[in-house]
């Protein structure tokens, strides 16, 4: 996974409730036996009419939210099926951290298992965020996850919590198989130990 340090980028409002997984990667891309193309799917029926060409009218498709990196959305963004491919498609898109007040809760484990930031905030704080990143003028914005921050621009940096091994993994771009290799050597020894004193399991 990509390690998530400080970013930089613009900030897209998605202030709709209770997006869900359908809407983000919707159910005739799940077809494929890898992951390829899904970045084009995602959000795909509001970013295209049904001939396939872009709408005009849906904030990803204007001027100045092009490359976003960053999404800020309602409460409970993530909900319905549990499929994967809705974050695979989201970082695909260039999508690295998710600002909102709460998240479904497979959503946010996929989430952290590929390397997607979500940041939960009280409905006071986002609504300013959301008012920034609705202003193609001032939509930028600054994630340091080491500083846990928030940084518009301009404006006063915003704390956020984030738990520390989800932080950890995230800052060193590691997925849950990298981070329990870090204990390689201790679950190697205790097999080792394991067998010794259970020689019949060998």
């Amino acid at each position: 996974m990509q390690p998530f340090l400080r970013v930089t980028g613009p900030a897209v409002p998605l202030p709709g409730a209770n997006i869900d997984t359908d809407v983000i990667m919707p159910k005739q891309f799940l077809k494929g036996i890898d992951r390829a193309g899904l970045g084009d799917g995602t959000f795909f029926d509001l970013r295209f009419t049904g001939s396939g060409e872009a709408r005009a009218d849906f904030v990803l498709n204007q001027p100045g939210w092009a490359d976003a990196r960053f999404l800020v959305v309602g409460p409970n963004f993530g909900c319905g099926s549990s499929r994967e491919h809705a974050v695979w498609g989201l970082l695909q898109l260039g999508i690295r951290a998710i600002i909102g007040t709460s998240f479904a809760g497979i959503f946010a484990d996929n989430a952290a298992n590929n390397g997607l930031l979500l940041i939960g905030l009280p409905p006071e704080v986002l609504a300013e965020i959301q008012r920034v990143a609705a202003d193609p003028d001032r939509n930028r914005l600054t994630i340091d996850l080491p500083a846990q921050v928030i940084i518009p621009q301009p404006g006063p940096e915003i704390p956020f919590p984030v738990p520390p091994l989800r932080k950890a993994a995230l800052v060193r771009g590691l997925d849950a198989i990298g981070t329990t290799l870090d204990d390689a050597e201790a679950i190697r020894s205790f097999e080792a130990a394991h067998l010794a004193a259970h020689p019949w399991l060998a």
